[in-house]
């Protein structure tokens, strides 16, 4: 399992329709009068979007508050991901973290440098230190996936010096931002960096519970804008993806009761399944939780879970991370109910 999201290769494995914790998107959908816009836009559809998307780069621009000059968009954040690593000469991951960078690298020949996470899965500063080089690429997750964390703020800051100084470039993919607490926001704290060396992405996947828009967006110096704007495919983001970003990023409402209804969630989850005690729960601060077995290996959790009608998140296949790790999202409070319930009983037996 590379990703989550893939309910198709399992709908024959149970009769009901299938509870998706594989994915962690936004549990209480898309912004309100969304799907007016949509089929508002359904009329554009006979005209190519705009090449240089001028209206949706001063909407974010807007709800990033940063200048339009700095603003990248894609289709999904992941193509901005593949567009840093094009320009890059190696590339750094930190693992375990999210596959497509290192399958993105690799793709375009890219050489790539691991360097695991601690054990409490925070960053090994001085082992990046002891690797990067000029014209690297240094991604980091924030918060990282799978493990749920932020990166703190003074390790931010002292992790971006130290690439600034080498000449290098660091790539923070922030698609789960919106979900964290307010501590920090990265775009604020490095604007007087003019965001020199850096790359801030996000996307509408996940906290506007859109994957299937895909657009991703982003903050960037002007030279590094320049430079993907130049090598990004033409009209990647389309028509109703274009709308959508005209009006999700307005809708105040939205954000602040989703971040409140996540964050009491994740508590409550945290809590419960804390209680349990053949797994660890890693602290995590976004809307998924790591989770260790130690009495039984993922492959019968998951379908432990998927007979009765809910699909996790196998961890196997990310780098550096034993078997016997699985990743659930947050989400409702009935599924996640059920979720619990269906622990209690595994525990049970």
């Amino acid at each position: 399992m590379e990703h989550g999201g893939d309910l198709l290769s399992y709908e024959g494995c149970y009769d009901g329709e299938l509870i998706d914790y594989s994915s962690n998107i936004n549990p209480l959908g898309p912004p309100k009068g969304l799907e007016k816009i949509i089929i508002d836009s359904f009329k554009n559809l006979e005209a190519y979007p705009d090449i240089k998307y001028r209206r949706l780069k001063d909407s974010v621009a807007n709800y990033l508050n940063c200048n339009e000059n700095n603003v990248i968009v894609g289709n999904g954040a992941v193509e901005l991901i593949d567009n840093f690593i094009i320009l890059a000469n190696r590339v750094i991951v930190c693992t375990p973290s999210f596959l497509e960078y290192e399958k993105r690298s690799i793709i375009h020949g890219k050489e790539v440098i691991r360097v695991p996470y601690n054990s409490d899965f925070t960053i090994d500063i001085l082992d990046i230190g002891n690797k990067i080089e000029k014209d690297d690429l240094l991604i980091l997750g924030n918060p990282n996936n799978p493990t749920g964390l932020r990166i703190d703020k003074i390790e931010l800051i002292m992790i971006y010096n130290m690439v600034k100084k080498a000449e290098a470039y660091l790539l923070l993919d922030e698609a789960f931002f919106e979900f964290c607490s307010m501590d920090y926001d990265s775009i604020e704290l490095f604007r007087q960096t003019n965001y020199e060396n850096l790359g801030i992405i996000r996307a509408a996947t996940k906290f506007f519970a859109l994957p299937g828009i895909r657009l991703g967006y982003g903050c960037t110096s002007r030279e590094l804008a320049d430079k993907i704007n130049n090598i990004e495919l033409p009209w990647s983001v389309n028509s109703f993806a274009e709308a959508a970003g005209n009006f999700i990023f307005n809708d105040k409402q939205y954000i602040d009761d989703s971040k409140r209804y996540i964050e009491n969630e994740r508590k409550n989850m945290y809590q419960e399944l804390s209680k349990l005690s053949n797994i660890i729960v890693f602290p995590t601060e976004t809307n998924y939780i790591l989770i260790k077995l130690l009495k039984w290996n993922e492959e019968y959790v998951f379908n432990f879970f998927l007979h009765r009608g809910i699909v996790i998140r196998k961890c196997s296949s990310f780098v550096d991370l034993p078997e016997g790790y699985i990743r659930v999202a947050i989400k409702d409070r009935e599924n996640n109910i059920k979720l619990i319930r269906i622990f209690k009983e595994l525990e049970s037996i």
